[in-house]
C-alpha cells in the first residue's frame, strides 16, 4: 500500500465518519501539540543528572568556592540548578534562610513542571465523549432515515450510519488511548523531577550546614 493510498483511505475514514471526526480530530492535535511542548521542556530542558551535579557542587562548596558552585549552575536551564543556586546565594547565611530560599525557589518551579500535564486526561475525556456523541448521532441518523428510506436503500442507509458511528467510536477511543498514555509517561517524568528536587534539596542544606560548622569549629 503506497502513501496515496493510504491516504485516500484514511480520507475516506473520515469522509465516513461525519463531522463529528474532525472534532476528534481537533481535540486530538491539541493533546499532540501539548505532548510535544512538555517533552521538549520536560526532557531537554528542566531535567538534569541530579548526582552528577551534587558532586560537582559538593567539589565547590568543600573548597569553599561559593561563586564557582553558583557558576555551575548558572550553565543550565533545568530546574534543580536553580534551586540550589538560590540556596548557595544565601551560602553566608543561617541554614533557615537557606533552607526558606530553597523552599521559594522549589514553589516558584514545581507549577513549570507540572503545567499542562493535567490537560492530557480531560483531552481523553473529551476525545471518549465526542466519539460516543458521533456514535449516538450515527444511530439517530440511522433510524431516522430508514424509517422513510425505499427498501431498496435501507442497506444503504444502514451502512453509511453504522460507518459513522463506528468510525467515531474507533478514533475517539484511539485518541483517549493515546493520551493516556502521554499523560502517565509525562506525570511519572515530572514526578521524578520533583522528587529530584526535593531529594538533593536536603542534600544541599545538609551539606551548607556541615560547611558552617566546620567553619564554627576553626573560628
Amino acid at each position: 500500500m503506497d502513501i496515496l493510498e493510504l491516504f485516500n483511505n484514511f480520507a475516506k475514514f473520515i469522509h465516513d465518519g461525519g463531522y463529528f471526526m474532525w472534532l476528534i480530530l481537533l481535540v486530538w492535535a491539541t493533546g499532540i501539540a501539548i505532548c510535544f511542548e512538555r517533552i521538549n521542556k520536560l526532557a531537554f530542558k528542566y531535567d538534569v543528572d541530579g548526582a552528577s551535579l551534587m558532586n560537582e557542587l559538593q567539589r565547590y562548596i568543600l573548597s569553599n568556592d561559593i561563586q564557582g558552585a553558583i557558576r555551575a549552575c548558572s550553565g543550565s536551564l533545568a530546574l534543580l540548578p536553580k534551586v540550589l543556586k538560590s540556596g548557595l546565594k544565601r551560602s553566608t547565611s543561617s541554614t533557615e534562610q537557606i533552607q526558606n530560599a530553597l523552599d521559594a525557589t522549589t514553589l516558584e518551579v514545581i507549577p513549570k513542571v507540572e503545567m499542562r500535564i493535567s490537560h492530557l486526561s480531560l483531552i481523553a475525556n473529551i476525545s471518549t465523549l465526542i466519539g460516543l456523541l458521533g456514535t449516538v448521532h450515527g444511530i439517530i441518523i440511522t433510524f431516522t432515515a430508514i424509517s422513510a428510506a425505499d427498501p431498496a436503500q435501507k442497506a444503504e442507509v444502514l451502512s453509511r450510519g453504522i460507518s459513522e458511528a463506528m468510525n467515531c467510536t474507533f478514533l475517539g477511543l484511539i485518541s483517549a488511548i493515546s493520551m493516556l498514555i502521554a499523560h502517565a509517561l509525562l506525570s511519572s517524568k515530572a514526578d521524578k523531577i520533583v522528587n529530584e528536587i526535593d531529594e538533593y534539596s536536603v542534600k544541599f542544606l545538609d551539606l551548607m550546614g556541615t560547611k558552617n560548622f566546620k567553619k564554627e569549629e576553626e573560628a
